[in-house]
């Protein structure tokens, strides 16, 4: 027997939660990650059999709590860690009954999103121990995710946990200073989670959707916790405007469906009226951000019946201001995209070709199927073949690789018939 997705979701709405009545209690941020996770897998086998029980969190915080207190006393491998436990906490307080744990605590999930993304963490550390401490993800399931082995994920998330704790970081609303200086990290630690969610970096799926539907969760319950952060709600709709389109992004057999060629009857238009209702409520406040005017994009390919139907210029204005609030290469390299509908290929390759000097994108397969595409639109066959291929080289991600590969047959194909070679 195995848990219901109710189930599934109530452990990991709990999970940060538990975590936080645990820190409160005892203050040692690895042991008490350590002992929630033994109790989310107490749960995950119990609860199937013995059904749920009257107070979920209260159980879990019971069983995590006896964990610490078997972790405290044990004589095992584990001593070392055990003993900071021990020795951080007065064992009257690691002896006492979990019961007074069991007081709700509104922002605990919001501190341990702040905690998570604490400065000392490097940016992939950030994002293991949010899903980690705040999803209730296992390290099998987030080393699944981001295709690394479990053990290179384990030392990570656990070099991640010393970080923390050699640093002196506690569970705490952070300053207001501290929020607005962090606010921005967390959103890019969820925007990175769903983003490799919804176009996986490697491996053969073209996407990994658990990981996408756990940053829109977690984005939701940022936005509860702080609903007048307008780049909050920004990041929110631009997920739900992107992960309507998830069903016609891939065909029959998982192979890639580019944005022009999908079928947008199969978009989920739930999931769009949500993410457009959420941006018209957020662009009059007047504090725009990048989120929202990412947003505002899918929003504008959205609402486009069809292909032709878009609203280029105004995804071309849209894209400027992009660059004027957040630039960087790969922000140029879709606004060249736009451009090409607007004023035509050869001015978008002439902005392309000049992003070739850049070297965040001198090795990156986008920049080479971008300017595929448009020497393919140019009528000039045999280099866009060859970019083409180059770009498949590049790419870690099987259905792109298959994607890129075919176009570039295909175009090879062509250029030989044309050509009239053998």
């Amino acid at each position: 027997m195995s848990l219901t997705p109710a189930a599934e979701d109530l452990l990991r709405e709990l999970a940060p939660q538990v975590l936080g009545a645990l820190l409160r209690r005892y203050g040692t941020f690895d042991s008490c990650e350590d002992a929630v996770q033994e109790a989310l897998l107490a749960a995950a086998l119990q609860w199937p059999a013995e059904g749920l029980p009257e107070n979920p969190r209260g159980w879990l915080v019971t069983v995590a709590s006896r964990r610490l207190v078997d972790q405290a006393r044990s004589e095992s491998a584990r001593r070392d860690r055990e003993d900071r436990v021990a020795l951080a906490t007065p064992q009257s307080a690691l002896l006492a009954p979990a019961a007074d744990l069991d007081a709700p605590a509104g922002d605990d999930s919001l501190a341990l999103l702040f905690l998570c993304c604490h400065p000392a963490l490097s940016r992939p550390s950030r994002v293991a121990l949010t899903l980690r401490a705040v999803g209730g993800l296992t390290t099998a399931q987030i080393a699944a995710a981001f295709l690394v082995p479990e053990a290179t994920m384990a030392q990570r998330i656990s070099r991640a946990k010393q970080t923390v704790r050699d640093g002196g970081a506690d569970l705490r609303m952070p300053t207001p200073a501290e929020r607005a200086e962090r606010l921005g990290e967390v959103l890019r630690v969820l925007y990175l989670v769903f983003n490799e969610g919804y176009t996986s970096t490697g491996g053969d799926d073209l996407t990994a959707p658990d990981l996408s539907a756990e940053a829109l969760r977690l984005t939701r319950l940022l936005l509860r916790l702080v609903p007048d952060e307008t780049e909050a709600a920004g990041l929110l709709a631009l997920m739900l405007l992107t992960e309507a389109r998830r069903p016609a992004r891939t065909g029959p057999a998982g192979e890639l469906v580019p944005l022009a060629d999908q079928d947008r009857s199969r978009w989920d238009a739930s999931l769009i009226a949500e993410g457009v209702e959420l941006l018209e409520h957020t662009l009059p406040l007047g504090r725009v951000g990048p989120y929202q005017v990412q947003a505002a994009i899918a929003a504008v390919h959205a609402e486009a019946a069809r292909v032709e139907d878009t609203d280029w210029p105004q995804v071309l204005v849209l894209y400027d201001l992009l660059e004027q609030l957040d630039p960087g290469p790969m922000v140029s390299l879709n606004r060249a995209v736009a451009l090409a509908e607007v004023a035509g290929p050869e001015a978008a390759l002439a902005v392309v070709d000049g992003l070739a000097t850049d070297k965040r994108l001198t090795r990156h397969h986008r920049l080479l199927a971008t300017r595929a595409h448009l020497l393919e639109r140019l009528g000039r066959t045999e280099e866009a073949a060859t970019a083409y291929a180059e770009a498949a080289r590049r790419t870690s991600s099987a259905p792109e690789q298959r994607h890129l590969r075919d176009k570039a047959t295909l175009l090879g194909a062509r250029g030989t018939a044309r050509s009239g070679r053998p």
